[in-house]
């Protein structure tokens, strides 16, 4: 359908009859034309009588005017109404890639797997529920480093963490500066419901950065934290025909606890593959998705088209106007050139 952008612009449209009627006539300067017998003939044969040129300078005029009051009103083609989802949160995810997430004490599909493969199968159906959320990723060990910056593309993002292997960033576990990399990406989003979800399952053995310092910078920039410990239970087990041995002695809960905690968020423990569902799953509980639609319909410019039809015209115009007044010059000039009858007569008695 077709819609105008400023319907207002219409209000001009009478504008060249107030100023026709509020602005005195212009005086005629000059007196009568000398008519002459061979202007007349040119007049007769080259042009039109007056009233006929001045209705269709005045028809022109008019339609220039309405077609340029047109473009200015912006007439739009608008298309279908489409919902455009609005995003009530921006959720970094942090997930440790040091070497300890190697450890293959998780289970999938009923065989033994790393950690680091159980965060990705698990993570992997977490993102995909944040339809309405952007969300980054960011992998850390000795230094974190922003795999996928906030976006919608939530696909982009599971892909990027299915391309993560352990020890891309080192073999240590820098938990102050990853929190501080998040928060900085974090910071920088107009959105107040910024969420940080943190993934470890060891304790802060590297970076400048202290957890506690990064947790309180989290804290005055509105960035609430979500802790998970993996692992954390020592011990053997056997999965069908697999042994498994735990080590659980890496892991500093007390730390992870006191970082969500000081942000107002919550720690989730998780030494299994069971556990580690339940705390994503908690986590869509506590930080649902805001479901903000808003609508928009795509609008096609449509004012170039009058816009340039007016502009011909007027060009028409000024070129009637130059040509008419080109042929009035070789008027003039024919008549003052031609000889009269009296001329004639006295060149004859004036001969010898």
């Amino acid at each position: 359908m077709t819609n105008l952008a400023w319907p207002w612009a219409l209000a001009l449209l009478p504008l060249p009859l107030l100023v026709r009627w509020l602005l005195p006539r212009a005086r005629r300067v000059g007196g009568r034309a000398l008519r002459l017998p061979a202007a007349t003939a040119l007049a007769a044969l080259a042009g039109t009588p007056d009233t006929r040129r001045r209705w269709w300078r005045l028809i022109v005029a008019t339609a220039a005017w309405l077609l340029l009051v047109l473009a200015a009103a912006r007439p739009q083609w608008l298309g279908e109404p489409a919902a455009l989802p609005m995003s009530g949160r921006d959720l970094m995810l942090a997930v440790d890639v040091s070497g300890s997430m190697e450890q293959p004490d998780f289970e999938l599909a009923g065989a033994p797997a790393t950690r680091l493969a159980a965060v990705k199968q698990v993570a992997r159906d977490f993102i995909e529920g944040r339809v309405q959320d952007r969300v980054g990723l960011i992998l850390f060990a000795s230094q974190p480093y922003v795999q996928t910056p906030l976006t919608y593309d939530r696909a982009a993002v599971g892909h990027m963490l299915e391309e993560a292997v352990v020890g891309i960033a080192g073999r240590d576990t820098a938990i102050g500066d990853a929190i501080g990399l998040a928060v900085k990406r974090l910071r920088e989003q107009p959105q107040e419901n910024r969420v940080l979800v943190l993934l470890s399952d060891g304790d802060h053995t590297a970076g400048r950065l202290a957890p506690m310092q990064a947790a309180r910078l989290a804290e005055r920039a509105g960035v609430r934290i979500y802790s998970i410990g993996l692992g954390g239970v020592a011990g053997d087990g056997r999965i069908g025909g697999y042994q498994l041995r735990r080590a659980g002695d890496d892991l500093n809960p007390a730390l992870l606890q006191a970082i969500a905690a000081a942000t107002g968020g919550r720690y989730f423990s998780a030494s299994d593959t069971g556990e580690l569902a339940s705390a994503y799953r908690a986590l869509d509980r506590l930080e649902p998705n805001v479901r903000q639609l808003e609508t928009y319909r795509p609008a096609q410019e449509l004012y170039p088209a009058p816009a340039a039809a007016a502009l011909l015209l007027s060009l028409a115009l000024v070129l009637a106007a130059q040509l008419r007044a080109g042929a009035r010059g070789l008027i003039a000039v024919t008549g003052s050139a031609a000889p009269g009858p009296a001329g004639s007569a006295r060149e004859h008695a004036d001969a010898p």
